[in-house]
């Protein structure tokens, strides 16, 4: 696989996960902007699968610590569980 196609697809897993732990704990992506001191619309970005827009790590931590999830658990492809 090249490294474009695996970056990507690093993104994307931690992208949905993100949204699937944030609904999860029944937050708004503007309440998760607002705790990781972001705008809503870059919230949105991030989520969304059209946009795709990458993040810094640093993002990515404070968007954990706002979820209560480890950066490994976001990073995890949950999407062949059954």
């Amino acid at each position: 696989m090249d490294e474009t196609r695996l970056n990507a697809s690093v993104y994307d897993v931690i992208r949905r996960n993100i949204k699937r732990y944030r609904k999860a704990k029944g937050m708004t992506s503007a309440e998760l902007a607002e705790k990781v001191g972001l705008s809503h619309d870059f919230i949105r970005q991030i989520e969304s699968e059209k946009t795709r827009y990458n993040f810094s790590v640093e993002t990515f931590y404070k968007i954990s610590l706002a979820l209560g999830v480890s950066m490994d658990v976001l990073a995890e492809d949950h999407m062949y569980e059954q």
